[in-house]
C-alpha cells in the first residue's frame, strides 16, 4: 500500500514513524512550512519534516491547499505530486490544514484521520487539552475516514485510555501518539484486507475542542482549586498557567488540590509555604503549588523556589492579572 503522510507536529511524527517502521511506503509527506520559534524566532522545521529529511522521505510544505485560493498555485503543485505519487491512502494526524474536496477523494481509500478524543466527543483543534480541562476520566484515538466536516467522519477504529489523576496534556499526549501510531497501522491493514467497517459517529455526545488561547493561561483564583489545578496540568508543556507575585511573573507547572489552613485571605492569598509546596486560597478551597518558575528561569521545586526569599504567608497572588 502507498500512502501520503500529511501532519506536523510530534503527535504526528510519532504516527509517521510507526507506518516507516511497519513497512508501508510512502512516497509523499505534507506538513507545514517552517515557522519561527524561540528567543530568536528562526525558522524552524515541524517535527515531522526533520524526522522525513532524516529517513529520506520526500515531502512538501504547502501553504494551502484549496485551489482557488490565495495559495493556488502552491495547491496546483500539491496536487500534481499527489497525482504522481499514485498513492492508495492519505493519513493525517494533527495537520493544521484544511483538506479541500480535491484531496478528501484522490486516494482509492480516502483519507484517515487520527485523532486524539473518543469521537464525537472533543472534536477539533486540542482535544487532549480539553479532556483534561474538563475532569473527564477517560480518553482514546479514533481513526475515522474523513470527509468535509470537522472531525465528523465515520469511526474506523477507537482504543480508550484512561487519564490519570495527575496527567498533564504532556503525559497524555505521548501516550496518545503512540497508540495512534499503534491503531492507523492496524486500519490500514485492515482496510488492505477488506476487513474494516465504517460507523457513522452518534449524534449525541459532540463536543467541540477550541484551540487554546494564550489569555487562558492567566489564572482566576476566584475558580474552585480543583478547577484550577485542572487548567495547570492542561498548560503543562505549553503555554504554561501564570500569575504574578511579588510584581514578578511566575508559572505554574504542578499543583494539587489542598485542605484549607487556618490562616485564610482572599482568593489567591498564600496560606502556607514549607518544602511540601505553597498552599494558596483560591475561590473554593486551596491549592498547593509544587513546581514553578520565575521569568527568565528554570522550573523549580516548591523548596527550591522558597530559598532565599522571606515568608511568602500573607502575600497574594494576582487574582486573574499576570
Amino acid at each position: 500500500m502507498r500512502l501520503a503522510f500529511a501532519g506536523t507536529p510530534e503527535f504526528a511524527r510519532v504516527a509517521l514513524a510507526a507506518l516507516h517502521g511497519a513497512g508501508f511506503e510512502i512516497p509523499l509527506v505534507l506538513t507545514q512550512p517552517d515557522r519561527p520559534a524561540g528567543r530568536g524566532q528562526q525558522l524552524q522545521p515541524s517535527a515531522v519534516k526533520a524526522w522525513s529529511v532524516e529517513q529520506g522521505l520526500p515531502f512538501i510544505q504547502p501553504h494551502g491547499l484549496r485551489l482557488d485560493g490565495r495559495h493556488g498555485l502552491e495547491a496546483e503543485q500539491a496536487r500534481a505530486s499527489l497525482v504522481a505519487a499514485r498513492i492508495d491512502a492519505m493519513v493525517v494526524a494533527a495537520y493544521g490544514l484544511i483538506l479541500p474536496d480535491w484531496a478528501l477523494c484522490l486516494p482509492r481509500l480516502g483519507c484517515l484521520n487520527i485523532h486524539a478524543s473518543l469521537l464525537p466527543r472533543w472534536r477539533g483543534a486540542a482535544p487532549i487539552h480539553r479532556a483534561i480541562e474538563a475532569g473527564d476520566k477517560r480518553t482514546g484515538i479514533t481513526v475515522m475516514q474523513m470527509d468535509a466536516g470537522l472531525d465528523t467522519g465515520p469511526m474506523l477504529l477507537a482504543e480508550p485510555m484512561d487519564i490519570a489523576s495527575d496527567d498533564t496534556t504532556g503525559s497524555l499526549h505521548d501516550r496518545l501518539a503512540e497508540l495512534g501510531g499503534q491503531l492507523i497501522v492496524e486500519a490500514l491493514r485492515r482496510a488492505a484486507s477488506g476487513d474494516l467497517t465504517a460507523t457513522p459517529q452518534p449524534d449525541e455526545g459532540v463536543t467541540y475542542a477550541r484551540k487554546i488561547d494564550k489569555a487562558e493561561a492567566l489564572v482566576d483564583w476566584n475558580d474552585d482549586a480543583d478547577v484550577i489545578a485542572r487548567r495547570i496540568r492542561t498548560l503543562n508543556p505549553a503555554p504554561g498557567a501564570v500569575s504574578r507575585l511579588r510584581g514578578e511573573s511566575v508559572k505554574l507547572w504542578r499543583a494539587v488540590p489542598a485542605e484549607m489552613v487556618p490562616l485564610a485571605g482572599p482568593a489567591g492569598t498564600v496560606v502556607a509555604a514549607s518544602s511540601d509546596g505553597i498552599t494558596v486560597a483560591c475561590g473554593r478551597g486551596a491549592l498547593r503549588l509544587t513546581e514553578l518558575q520565575r521569568a527568565g528561569g528554570k522550573r523549580l521545586s516548591a523548596a527550591q523556589f522558597l530559598q532565599g526569599q522571606s515568608s511568602l504567608i500573607g502575600d497574594r497572588f494576582d487574582a486573574g492579572l499576570a
